[in-house]
């Protein structure tokens, strides 16, 4: 059996390729004579036949063929190769059938079958090699259809998920991700990591319902709705709310387009599980929802692992149900591991054991996150494991008092000033003098609508990580917006102007109001 090499190459041609010489590649070869000797191809190789050649022919044609071999055809069956044409002589081959290999309209291959230790020639042969023909070329398409598949969605899911870790100071991450090598095919496993305001980070893993290529396009409109929710600032459980309605929606679509009854919310063919933390280096504080998702571990310095207790919620999609927020405070240098069930869990082995080889395996972590990754997956995972897995390490760091500075200001016009000079002698004890201005603009900006349009108390925090961070904190629930000022305004300019001069603003909601703050990049030293 010869595959065309462009079927390998993932090429469909309903007609053969236009090329003179016909390249295939030995796929399956059998014999009566141990170790098929008759062959000069070996499994695997790549061979060619011209176009005029009988193979060549029955590929054009689409129509089997059954010859005698004598002086004359041989040349033509030898397709120009002298070894070829020993080895029907030496084997004294005298009848051959070539078959097309052919399944819904595509042509793959050949199939050809030659007899020399019976001297009786194929007679009413070739109906019954065109019936195992047209079966096997149908298995071939299968199997190829489904490697395209996994291929595409395994090319999907990669594209989708984090290349590298974005620019942050809260944690030092590591990941792995590790694509099931079962005939269930690529899954929706996936994780991030996202830069919040105020040095802060959020960490995600998530896993879809199902496989193939709807699942892993499930996955990105998840990841993508999550960075969205992340960028307006919603706790955890607010979040994953959110997230829990986009999905029902999304089960909706699928469907109504499947033919079912649209407002029929049981019809389960979305869902999913999700955990989401959000982790402050300044308060070293982190909080965490999860929609049915297992629980992340956390192993502290002094070598205690632990799995951390956050309410389970539902999984995603189930609607009505509400999601809990924990809370913990973690100690700097903690490794928090969030990960997707196919981890922990395996067809041989109980959950339980999953969870405890985890724990141990981050009792002794390596010398860095990526020797850990490497260790656990080694530990937990089998060969040929039947689901994917998803693992996110991160390692706490911490914002100590010399790179934060915080001052608490009276609701009066009169503090502008004085927050001004608060914010420059710190700029200037940081060492960043040429950040003074525009830091200086922004305080004061943002100080002065604090205390025009928004309520007690005021604060001001700066934050000295990979960006100067300026906040701005009141009693007010009331957002700020841009808007364009006419001619004659005498106001309406200075978020304009911020925006600006500076990288990022933006305003996120508190317990107690509301903290608008700016980015701005540090000073390139001299």
């Amino acid at each position: 059996m010869d595959l065309l090499e462009s079927v390998f190459q993932g090429q469909d041609a309903e007609t053969p390729p236009l090329d003179d010489v016909l390249l295939f590649r030995r796929t399956a070869q059998r014999s009566v004579l141990k170790g098929c000797p008759e062959t000069v191809i070996p499994l695997g190789a790549t061979h060619a036949y011209p176009r005029d050649s009988p193979p060549g022919c029955a590929l054009a044609t689409g129509r089997a063929s059954r010859d005698r071999i004598d002086s004359t055809t041989l040349r033509w069956w030898a397709g120009g190769t002298k070894e070829r044409a020993r080895c029907i002589t030496a084997y004294g081959m005298h009848s051959i059938m070539v078959v097309p290999l052919r399944a819904r309209g595509v042509t793959l291959g050949m199939v050809f079958l030659a007899r020399h230790r019976r001297t009786d020639p194929f007679d009413d042969d070739l109906f019954l090699a065109e019936e195992l023909a047209a079966r096997a070329a149908l298995c071939v398409d299968n199997a190829r259809r489904y490697t395209r598949e996994r291929s595409v969605a395994l090319a999907l899911q990669r594209s989708l998920l984090p290349h590298h870790a974005p620019r942050q100071a809260a944690v030092e991450v590591a990941s792995r991700y590790l694509p099931a090598h079962s005939r269930a095919g690529i899954g929706g496993d996936w994780f991030d990591v996202i830069p919040l305001s105020g040095a802060r980070v959020a960490l995600v893993a998530g896993d879809v319902v199902g496989h193939g290529i709807r699942a892993s396009a499930t996955m990105g409109r998840l990841r993508t709705a999550v960075r969205t929710l992340a960028d307006i600032d919603l706790t955890p459980d607010e979040l994953l709310t959110q997230l829990d309605d986009i999905v029902l929606r999304m089960d909706r679509e699928a469907s109504t387009d499947n033919g079912s009854d649209p407002v029929d919310e049981n019809a389960g063919e979305v869902g999913a599980t999700c955990l989401y933390a959000v982790y402050d280096p300044v308060s070293r504080h982190c909080s965490m929802a999860r929609a049915g998702h297992p629980p992340p571990a956390l192993a502290t310095p002094d070598g205690r692992v632990d799995l951390l207790d956050v309410p389970a919620g539902p999984p995603l999609g189930v609607g009505g149900l509400p999601f809990e927020d924990a809370e913990f405070d973690l100690q700097e240098g903690s490794v928090l591991a969030l990960y997707t069930d196919g981890l922990v869990e395996a067809r041989d082995r109980d959950p339980d054991v999953g969870y405890t080889l985890l724990r141990e395996t981050l009792t002794s972590p390596g010398d860095s996150l990526e020797e850990t990754c490497d260790t656990v997956v080694r530990r937990l995972l089998t060969d040929g494991h039947a689901d994917d897995a998803a693992l996110l390490l991160a390692r706490t760091r911490a914002l100590g008092p010399d790179r934060v500075a915080t001052w608490d200001l009276a609701s009066d016009p009169t503090v502008v000033a004085s927050a001004r000079e608060l914010a420059s002698a710190q700029v200037s004890a940081w060492d960043l003098g040429d950040a003074a201005f525009v830091t200086e603009l922004v305080v004061s900006e943002l100080v002065t609508n604090a205390i025009r349009y928004g309520a007690p108390p005021v604060r001001l925090r700066l934050i000295r990580d990979t960006t100067l961070i300026c906040e701005v904190s009141d009693g007010s629930n009331t957002a700020p917006h841009l808007r364009r000022a006419r001619i004659f305004d005498e106001g309406g300019r200075g978020l304009l102007i911020i925006a600006q001069l500076t990288e990022r603003w933006g305003s996120r909601h508190t317990g107690t109001g509301k903290t608008i703050w700016t980015e701005q990049p540090l000073p390139v030293p001299a």
